[in-house]
């Protein structure tokens, strides 16, 4: 053979050794793979996904870019099921204060301008029931008091109910209630809540006394009223603002003890569609008398669902960045492999591979990291979601501290309520960051030079 034909020979075997070295240093089926690129020009072909996927695989000497994918994947995973966690923790004290507030006022309350006592009640009732939207009426009476026994004082708000409305209140009337409310109407007696009975070491067929800062008048001025009154029944909603702050009275008792002359202080509604309580506000404008002012249940408690909003955008915001952090872990990791595999990138353009073959390959080795990082995400935190109250009570038992104090949070457990539609949306989100990171290394993989790569071998 000629000393031609000999360098030729060496310089075939250069080559295939460098071919065999960009497909991830593999031998037989890879350097076939990588030769049959320039046969396989469709866009993410096997060959493409085979070289992303040794990429991604560990080798000692790219150990540390491994290390910087693991933590990529991790600080995706974490990111995606905090997110879902956090939010689905937000629709649930959402949902638990809806519900535990609806239980226990109507969706709509009437007053007069000056909550003046509303004397006309009977006849305003029966023309509110014949509105199309309303569903129940019921008239109250209201005050705050002072409640006190041997052991406590507190401050209080009494509410004077007629039987019927008081047992439709789901708050009081379920099966937590201890005690009867039968007879409530014709009785002399209170009920309350469980944290206002346990301040006050109260049990049913105990007696409070409550004290009215408006009693009778005197030559002396106006008397407080000092009544006692037994303890019918205790109540537990789960919502500790009305278990420690709540008393009902029978509507004609609490006409007599706050002096209303059987007036009463207002008449909630309930209606279909507790979210559209709009439209009954407009049409109760038009029905109503001139001197009254209506307060919906949105109003009323606009304060509490405003914070909640707040909240639930800021820890939006805050979380995502873990997903972002991730990402551009994601982006520092690429470029380091790019760095490293320059060579291997040079060879596979001389063997025939285009440019957009190299940056599918890079974009397939990031984008791998994202949605293996969004989908074990997605998982963990379905799952911690829909057991978030049993997490809680676990590490209450380890720890021996309280996580979650009724008294601050208003709720007695930790409300969670999955939405399908949050979690896709997160899970898209997750995606989109990790897809876009990988675009500017792609970008520079497929745009590098290969003679000047191939000069520095």
């Amino acid at each position: 053979m000629t000393q031609g034909g000999r360098q030729s020979g060496a310089d075939a075997t250069l080559a295939d050794e460098r071919a065999t070295r960009a497909a991830g240093g593999g031998t037989g089926d890879d350097g076939g793979a990588v030769a049959a690129a320039g046969k396989d020009t469709r866009a993410f072909s096997a060959w493409e996904r085979m070289i992303a996927w040794r990429y991604l695989r560990a080798r000692r000497k790219e150990s540390f870019i491994s290390v910087i994918s693991i933590f990529s994947f991790i600080g995706i995973m974490l990111g995606v099921a905090t997110l879902i966690v956090v939010m689905s923790v937000m629709n649930g004290f959402r949902a638990e204060l809806i519900r535990k507030i609806l239980g226990f006022s109507g969706h709509v309350t009437i007053y007069h301008d000056d909550f003046s006592p509303i004397f006309d009640h009977d006849r305003l009732i029966e023309k509110l029931r014949k509105m199309p939207y309303v569903v129940e009426v019921a008239p109250f009476v209201e005050g705050q008091v002072m409640a006190t026994s041997r052991k406590a004082a507190s401050g209080v708000k009494v509410r004077g109910l007629r039987g019927e409305d008081l047992n439709r209140l789901s708050g009081v009337a379920n099966d937590k209630l201890r005690g009867s409310l039968e007879g409530f109407d014709q009785s002399d007696g209170v009920v309350i809540g469980y944290r206002l009975a346990w301040k006050h070491g109260l049990n049913v067929g105990d007696v409070i006394t409550l004290i009215a800062p408006e009693g009778e008048e005197t030559p002396f001025g106006v008397t407080p009223r000092i009544t006692a009154f037994k303890v019918l029944a205790i109540f537990e909603s789960g919502m500790s603002l009305y278990d420690a702050n709540f008393v009902y009275m029978p509507l004609k008792a609490a006409q007599d003890y706050f002096n209303t002359e059987g007036g009463v202080t207002g008449i909630e509604l309930k209606v279909r569609n507790p979210d559209e309580v709009e439209r009954t506000e407009q049409a109760l404008v038009k029905e109503l008398p001139p001197g009254f002012r209506i307060i919906t249940w949105k109003r009323a408690n606009a304060v509490f669902f405003s914070a909640l909003a707040v909240e639930k955008n800021v820890m939006f915001i805050i979380l995502t960045l873990i997903i972002l952090v991730a990402a551009l872990n994601i982006i520092s990791g690429l470029i380091m492999l790019v760095k490293d595999k320059a060579g291997d990138i040079a060879i596979l353009r001389t063997m025939g591979a285009g440019r957009g073959s190299v940056l599918r390959i890079f974009f397939l080795t990031g984008a791998a990291i994202g949605i293996a990082g969004t989908i074990a995400g997605v998982i963990l935190g379905v799952v911690v979601a829909l057991n978030v109250e049993n997490i809680r009570q676990f590490l209450i038992w380890a720890t021996g501290a309280n996580l979650f104090p009724a008294e601050l949070y208003y709720l007695n457990r930790l409300p969670s309520e999955l939405d399908v539609g949050q979690v896709l949306g997160i899970a898209a989100f997750s995606l989109a960051l990790s897809f876009l990171a990988t675009i500017y290394p792609a970008w520079r993989a497929a745009n590098m030079d290969p003679v000047e790569a191939l000069r520095h071998e």
